[in-house]
């Protein structure tokens, strides 16, 4: 079993990118299941129903969103509708949608995936490593293989988040900074790690951000309305190999697929 999860979508870029590699990839084989953040798809600022319904069509198993959840004011009415769409776990209990989905692979079995956020630098949330201990209590599946990303800002949390787990879950991926480590590797205990997936979007940029509006804002520390950038666009993520029998992971390995 070969599992892609993407780096953060931002934009129409970034959507153009996974519409055209995912298909392609899935069609030669190159994976089997595929998992995407997609909080900053609908123009750089959260998703909507019918790009998440698009990421869907062409070949997402199931998005993830982050700290932007909210952003698009229809997400709030809308994203317990959306099955396979889910927002980090850690958040209020009175929040709409869910922290976590399972989806049965035929010839593999139950693959649960699980969004945390992190506490440095970001939103109000609950204790990620609470949460985390919780749900692995008694909310999932033994004989679920758990995919857990965690959308953080210090890379410090990330690594100790996956230090944390490393043995009771399957693969542990940070997204948010849309800067791809090359951290990829196997922890000590067996789960696959890697500290950011990297962006799915326009590289000659800042994170996705137009350069020029956002080198005016470093200079002038004005604000300024930062657009989406539009060149040099990759797909970037990791693919994760799991052995069919044991379902341990067996190799973790970065991708960055480049579309013009």
């Amino acid at each position: 079993m070969k599992i892609l999860m993407v780096g953060d979508i931002v934009g129409s870029p970034g959507r153009r990118a996974f519409t055209r590699v995912i298909p392609e990839m899935k069609a030669a084989g190159k994976v089997d299941f595929v998992v995407v953040n997609a909080e900053n798809s609908a123009g750089g600022r959260g998703c909507t129903t019918s790009i998440a319904e698009e990421l869907l069509d062409v070949g997402a198993d199931v998005i993830t969103l982050g700290d932007h959840v909210w952003d698009q004011r229809e997400m709030v009415k809308e994203i317990d509708m959306l099955e396979r769409v889910i927002r980090p776990a850690n958040l209020a209990q009175t929040c709409p949608g869910r922290g976590h989905v399972s989806v049965e692979v035929d010839g593999f079995g139950l693959i649960t995936v699980i969004m945390m956020m992190g506490r440095a630098f970001m939103k109000p949330c609950e204790c990620p490593f609470r949460a985390i201990d919780s749900l692995l209590k008694d909310q999932i599946p033994d004989s679920s293989l758990i995919l857990c990303e965690i959308h953080a800002e210090a890379t410090a949390e990330k690594v100790i988040y996956g230090r944390y787990v490393d043995g009771r879950v399957g693969a542990v991926v940070g997204t948010h900074t849309h800067v791809q480590t090359s951290d990829d590797r196997l922890l000590p205990l067996g789960t696959a790690y890697i500290t950011d997936l990297g962006m799915t979007g326009p590289k000659d940029s800042a994170i996705g951000r137009d350069l020029a509006s956002c080198t005016d804002m470093m200079i002038t520390g004005m604000p300024t309305r930062f657009e989406v950038a539009k060149n040099d666009v990759s797909l970037e993520g990791v693919i994760i190999e799991f052995d069919d029998k044991t379902r341990k992971p067996l190799s973790i390995q970065r991708v960055r697929e480049p579309i013009d």
